[in-house]
């Protein structure tokens, strides 16, 4: 188990990053309350295939706990009850929580498989931290970032059912997110840890110290962290849009944007040119540091989603690519900081 610590590392991270692709493919098809509630679906483990299963009828089974939709409102059965001919209040509650009462099948099973990449990326997590309590002895550190990990992990998970029962407020989504990269942070910080004897000796390929690439670098990270932030904000701006016009009317989205959009698309152009400069340093002065190929890719990537969902009305695909683009930006551009600073060193 101690031997494996490496790959249940590598699992867990990729794992997580799962997740962000799930999530971010909930919020492009508007699937965020497609189960009303948490941790079942409308009451249920397997959600609901047909509307006909959480629509009220007569002479039917209910079990304790399930939900239903009757004349536009959630119902929660008390107890285990068999409907008659008329709808007996006594046996039902409504349920206060939130008051969105539809059901799309489509959606209630895209946000189930969204629940169900947080459930494999749990069980990865178990074995992680089975592996690193043996590392206690040797180096804590690696222990008590497996222990954290899967903490923030738990919260995020109760987390995930604050966002439903807020009925999707935007607030509490964008501090949902903010959470996954703390947890992909622990995670690289670990993986650089355990595979440090595997890159003690560096004379093949060296990493390289130079002062203004260190310096570059930290400004592109901050950069990094104040886009991130600006597009939560352009994300909450969308979504209330979404919420007033419709998910299907994406061409509405961004009518009349705030400054905040303005700021984040034209703060674009300081990212690029700063990760570029990276980029020219680290060919030039042979630095040996491949992750800023992948990081100048990402921007690109993310220039190029941002500018589609604007001109081209959110095309499918591209609002999860931006979002799953930009946590492993952050992932790469961390992971970056911990090389610059072990050469530092």
């Amino acid at each position: 188990m101690k031997k494996r610590l490496p790959l249940f590392v590598k699992l867990s991270l990729i794992s997580v990053y799962v997740i962000f692709l799930a999530g971010s493919v909930v919020r492009m098809t508007g699937s965020g309350m497609g189960c009303p509630d948490w941790p079942k679906c409308f009451g249920y483990y397997i959600p609901p295939t047909s509307e006909a299963q959480i629509t009220w009828q007569p002479n039917t089974d209910y079990k304790e706990g399930m939900i239903i939709i009757k004349d536009e409102t959630l119902y929660v059965a008390q107890k285990d009850v068999k409907t008659y001919l008329t709808f007996a209040t006594n046996n039902w509650k409504k349920y206060t929580k939130h008051t969105y009462a539809k059901f799309n099948k489509f959606h209630t099973w895209t946000e189930y498989i969204n629940r169900l990449s947080s459930a494999v990326a749990g069980i990865f997590f178990v074995f992680l931290i089975l592996s690193a309590a043996k590392f206690w002895k040797e180096r804590k550190e690696i222990t008590i970032l497996a222990f954290l990990s899967l903490f923030l992990m738990l919260v995020e998970a109760w987390m995930g059912k604050v966002v439903i029962d807020s009925n999707l407020k935007p607030t509490i989504i964008t501090i949902h997110m903010i959470g996954g990269l703390l947890i992909i942070a622990l995670l690289l910080r670990l993986r650089f840890i355990v595979s440090e004897p595997f890159n003690a000796d560096q004379d093949d390929k060296p990493h390289k110290y130079h002062g203004l690439f260190s310096k570059l670098l930290i400004i592109s990270a901050v950069f990094s962290l104040i886009q991130i932030a600006m597009g939560t904000q352009v994300r909450q701006f969308i979504d209330e849009q979404v919420k007033e016009f419709g998910f299907d009317n994406k061409n509405l989205s961004l009518l009349n944007p705030s400054f905040k959009f303005y700021f984040h698309r034209s703060f674009t152009i300081a990212i690029v040119l700063v990760n570029l400069w990276m980029f020219y340093l680290n060919q030039l002065k042979n630095l040996g540091y491949k992750l800023v190929n992948w990081i100048v890719f990402l921007i690109f990537l993310e220039t190029i989603t941002g500018m589609l969902m604007y001109y081209a009305e959110i095309p499918m695909g591209t609002q999860a690519i931006h979002l799953l683009a930009g946590a492993i930006l952050f992932g790469l551009q961390f992971y970056l900081w911990l090389q610059s600073r072990r050469v530092k060193a």
